[in-house]
């Protein structure tokens, strides 16, 4: 058992330690820094930059730190409003309230 777990853990650091370099600077990217701006770039409706930002990382790290993202928007939006995260999350979708 304790095999399975070192080796998702391991997946998990290589998708943290996944990076690429850009052309304009030669600073590798992280997927955090890739996920911010591959999001903020969609809210924009910027599709080139959504598109770059996608390839600074791989597709399991872009995901892992968009998810990531999406969790600590919803909980600083939550504690902002006094509300609880399912109630800020099912409102920011447009869902009834449960």
């Amino acid at each position: 058992m304790w095999n399975k777990v070192r080796k998702a853990g391991g997946r998990v650091a290589d998708a943290l330690r996944s990076e690429t370099k850009s052309d304009e600077d030669k600073r590798p990217h992280n997927l955090f820094e890739a996920a911010a701006v591959y999001v903020t770039a969609c809210a924009e409706d910027d599709q080139e930059r959504a598109d770059e930002a996608a390839g600074w990382v791989s597709p399991e790290a872009l995901s892992f730190g968009v998810n990531e993202l999406a969790c600590r928007a919803v909980i600083a939006l939550a504690r902002e409003r006094g509300e609880s995260p399912g109630t800020v999350a099912r409102e920011l979708l447009g869902l009834p309230t449960a």
